[in-house]
């Protein structure tokens, strides 16, 4: 399969497109730079001379705190980008897969958010992933929109990215003990977002790794029981002592509805893949 895979700095799409590759798909990796998805006429020139057999859509503002002064820039990466990419599939007809977010929903579910959930995001990041996803179904009825949150990886920036290693420092870290989710290896996601392609079957699907989810301070500590780190290193906190501009979802655990009935096998038990990713650092 020809695959085109569009923020090609990120975790996500250096994961994609290194497991593409590995199962001898012919991968053509963009960033930003090389293609501006908010700029239809540069989407439509690329896709249409490239002509794809599928597009994995992997770029996005992904700053859910500067989103709320630079709105622009969210609206433009997470909404017009993703129309922009969903009309250009439909006009040469390749299939289309974009990532989501579990911040779409506001986070007072206890349990687990399915797609029978009605979304309601809070704060401008997830209003403009929203966006994304209504034009992406309103624009190209092919298009597969994968919902997924909490992602770790190699070369990822974010906490659960970079946990291990701020705990091999052997100087303490803070982590919120009142905010949970279900983690997801940008490994696994990647695979399942090729799955999808494969597929070809339009609709909403939610992708993280097994298990119940956790916190962000039980993540760092089965990071700890893992990697060998001290537990002692590790303070609690709150979301509200944090104060962070942009508002988050208190539980935004994801499962999916469709992706068992579909004959995917479900993703490795979260911690599993935790022990992968500490391995690899």
């Amino acid at each position: 399969m020809k695959v085109l895979i569009t923020g090609a700095n990120g975790m996500v799409a250096r994961a994609s497109a290194e497991y593409c590759r590995s199962i001898g798909d012919d991968v053509i990796a963009l960033s930003h730079s090389e293609m501006d998805i908010a700029n239809y006429s540069a989407v439509r020139d690329v896709l249409g001379s490239a002509a794809p057999d599928a597009v994995l859509n992997c770029a996005a503002y992904t700053n859910v705190d500067g989103a709320e002064t630079n709105k622009q820039a969210s609206y433009d990466a997470n909404a017009t980008g993703v129309e922009n990419l969903a009309q250009a599939c439909k006009e040469i007809d390749s299939r289309f897969v974009t990532i989501s977010t579990d911040y779409v929903f506001d986070g007072t579910k206890t349990g687990f958010y399915t797609q029978r959930d009605t979304p309601l995001p809070k704060g401008v990041y997830a209003m403009t992933k929203y966006y994304g996803e209504m034009l992406a179904r309103n624009t190209y009825a092919r298009s597969i929109i994968v919902r997924s949150g909490w992602i770790f990886g190699s070369g990822g920036t974010n906490f659960l990215s970079v946990v291990d290693e701020l705990l091999s420092t052997g100087k303490p870290i803070k982590a919120i003990s009142d905010a949970f989710g279900t983690p997801t290896y940008a490994d696994d996601l990647a695979r399942r977002l090729r799955e999808f392609a494969e597929l070809d079957l339009p609709g909403i699907f939610h992708v993280t790794n097994s298990g119940e989810g956790t916190s962000y301070a039980g993540f760092a500590e089965k990071a700890c029981e893992l990697g060998g780190f001290e537990k002692g290193l590790i303070e609690h906190t709150s979301m509200n002592e944090l104060s962070r501009p942009a508002p988050r979802p208190v539980s935004s655990k994801l499962a999916c509805l469709f992706s068992e009935r579909l004959g995917l096998s479900p993703l490795p038990h979260w911690e599993a893949a935790l022990a992968k990713h500490i391995g690899r650092n």
